[in-house]
């Protein structure tokens, strides 16, 4: 399930800043990224499930290996696991509505973090 109208999708921001600011809000980077895109995954382990909210990003110059890049957003999205296959972010699953209020939450507060920083991309 995409997340409309974040006001995230688009924004542009340097790679340590947005790592800073989405590890505030739970969100984490780790191994999940390569020189040009990056992944930031929140993860929810709840009775119905484990879901990931995501937030991809992708740089147009820079490294993101050296630390060295301005990230710009795309739209976020939630999605189920399954093992052993992964997530699953069709629209035939079922998001709990106590879980999309969470992560419209965590999705307003790192807009609200970010703003003063942007770069319009």
């Amino acid at each position: 399930m995409y997340f409309e109208n974040t006001g995230i999708e688009n924004t542009a921001a340097d790679l340590e800043l947005l790592d800073e600011i989405m590890l505030n809000h739970g969100l984490v980077r780790e191994g999940q990224w390569d020189y040009e895109r990056v992944t930031y995954d929140k993860k929810y382990e709840i009775k119905e499930g484990t879901f990931y909210l995501r937030i991809f990003g992708f740089t147009k110059d820079g490294d993101v290996g050296a630390h060295d890049a301005v990230i710009t957003l795309m739209k976020p999205v939630v999605g189920k696991h399954y093992f052993p296959h992964g997530v699953e972010y069709g629209d035939q699953e079922v998001f709990p509505a106590h879980l999309v209020k969470s992560c419209q939450q965590t999705l307003a507060a790192v807009k609200a973090d970010i703003n003063a920083f942007e770069i319009r991309a």
